[in-house]
């Protein structure tokens, strides 16, 4: 069977067809071959590993070293079973975006641009745009903290780390870059013997990993919105666009999904025990303490911990938060490459030259040096660019995660591979929470003296919305019941081989009363959050 009925490749860049050239392998374009014996599946597994990993590892960037640093000194280790309930959301939100490259082989970018119009497609782009562009400046204040504890001069390592990640992304070679990443990703390991040398208490960690509680004595509000940092951190907008237009870079096809999600647990079990670990060395590097719940930065943890277990264990800390951020600002860069090359049609693949795909190589070493520079400036407002990820990323995460879902049901975009009822059960339930969250998140930094009632009061708001839309949804569901779908396939299509056709040839997609009231309400939240964001950042600049 063809992979569509035109036979036409869907594909936007003629880069991304060929051979899965892999930091550890290679698989031959129109390799069909079964893999029967354990050691050929190995050599697959290893030729496919990469955007999974990669993209969870460059999750544990500098923000989440702040982040998961600051639970462990000020709450000990009383907030890691929020590590493991956000297994299953990583895990759903980024199996669907693999889903979506593998089979469509068009970025995220790009496809909500084509299927919901050029509004969402615009929207998506530039506030991703400059969400990324603030992620990256945290990266290098992360960069720039490490160096500090390392007694580097700041300037100078600043834009050397800066022209390292610029050089690595610009060979030419789709493998060279993978392999420096997986030197980067090995040097998370780093974090190993750190938590070796301040050996947390066993049975304390584990019981507060699958135990859920609140930390004694502090405010709920409080609590709540390290939670939700927390939750920000691990699920991160640019992590669906940068996976999606990686995994196309690679050349993955639908053959290789299988593969693909176990690259993805892997990368998965790796950020969850990393995350796990700072949080765990630093609450007993502090407990007992004057630092106890007195969080300051990530140098202050490198302090902590020198006092707790030696001075190498600062260095240590300090050469991961480096590693860290490098990796993070690789990664985020390329996730914002990958989508204006998806959206303008320019030539977006790292296997090609910076002569042959300009602007793509262009619009990545541009962000990295601007960053660079922001955070080498006498002055710079910082903590004021911090808060702005936060709050940007409160409101782009809910349009990002509806968007997902609804594509993860097109049956013209992805055929046999669409959502099954209970994934989309689990999916809306996850986008609720996060709604609710991005709201508090957003509301909290709007309005700093939020109190432990307001936000107990939108989440009893937002489970009785989700109720209703539950109940609605049912309904609808209930009475379409037996009716053909909308976009109906002819025959039995072989999932190892189907891919969606060129974007063109699609019919557009039919929307529900449903699903456009939902994207009217949720393009009114957009709108007036983000003119809320304005005047709050607008008063934070004048000191009001």
């Amino acid at each position: 069977m063809t992979e569509n009925p035109s036979g036409a490749s869907a594909v936007l860049d003629s880069a991304h067809i060929g051979d899965i050239e892999g930091a550890f392998g290679t698989i031959r374009q129109g390799d069909v071959a079964p893999r029967s014996r354990a050691s050929m599946r190995f050599k697959t597994l290893l030729a496919v590993i990469g955007p999974g990993l990669i993209v969870m590892v460059g999750d544990n960037d500098a923000g989440a070293f702040g982040t998961y640093t600051q639970a462990g000194q000020n709450y000990g280790t009383r907030m890691l079973w929020t590590l493991l309930l956000l297994v299953p959301v990583i895990y759903v939100n980024q199996e669907m975006v693999l889903r979506l490259g593998a089979v469509t082989g068009v970025g995220h970018a790009r496809l909500i641009l084509e299927r919901y119009g050029k509004f969402w497609g615009a929207f998506s782009v530039i506030d991703l745009f400059l969400l990324n562009a603030l992620t990256i400046v945290t990266e290098f204040i992360g960069i720039s903290l490490g160096l500090s504890y390392l007694g580097l001069p700041k300037v100078p390592g600043v834009f050397a780390a800066a022209l390292i990640v610029i050089a690595s992304v610009s060979t030419g070679s789709f493998r060279r870059f993978e392999r420096v990443s997986m030197v980067l990703v090995a040097g998370s390991l780093t974090l190993i013997p750190i938590y070796l040398a301040v050996h947390p208490p066993v049975g304390q960690v584990v019981h507060d990993l699958v135990v859920p509680g609140m930390p004694g004595g502090s405010q709920l509000s409080t609590v709540m919105l390290l939670i939700i940092a927390i939750v920000g951190t691990t699920v991160a907008p640019w992590q669906l666009f940068f996976q999606q237009s990686y995994l196309i870079d690679k050349r993955i096809t639908p053959r290789f999904i299988a593969y693909e999600r176990v690259d993805l647990w892997i990368g998965i079990v790796v950020v969850v025990v990393g995350a796990g670990a700072i949080m765990a060395f630093t609450s007993a590097a502090f407990a007992g303490t004057p630092g106890q719940g007195n969080f300051t930065d990530a140098a202050g943890v490198a302090q902590g911990l020198a006092a707790a277990a030696g001075h190498w264990a600062g260095i240590l800390f300090a050469i991961a938060l480096i590693d860290a951020s490098i990796i993070g600002a690789a990664a985020v860069g390329l996730s914002t490459s990958y989508a204006l090359g998806d959206v303008l049609g320019l030539h977006h693949s790292l296997h090609r030259r910076p002569s042959e795909a300009k602007g793509f190589y262009a619009v990545f070493a541009g962000l990295l040096v601007i960053s660079a520079v922001i955070v080498v400036i006498p002055g710079s407002p910082l903590g004021l660019l911090t808060e702005g990820v936060q709050t940007l990323a409160g409101v782009l995460l809910p349009s990002a995660t509806v968007f997902l879902l609804l594509l993860c049901n097109d049956r013209a975009v992805l055929g046999p591979w669409v959502n099954g009822r209970g994934k989309n059960i689990f999916s809306a339930l996850i986008i609720a929470v996060l709604v609710m969250l991005s709201t508090i998140l957003t509301a909290s930094v709007l309005f700093p003296a939020i109190t432990s009632a307001q936000i107990i009061a939108i989440f009893i708001a937002g489970t009785a919305l989700t109720i209703i839309a539950g109940a609605y949804l049912a309904w609808v569901a209930h009475r379409h019941k037996g009716q053909p779908s909308a976009h109906p396939l002819e025959v039995a299509p072989d999932r190892a081989t189907w891919r969606m056709p060129p974007v063109a040839m699609l019919s557009k997609p039919v929307m529900s009363a449903g699903t456009k009231t939902g994207l009217t309400v949720l393009r009114g939240y957009l709108v007036v959050a983000s003119a809320l964001v304005v005047i709050k950042v607008v008063q934070l600049a004048l000191g009001s």
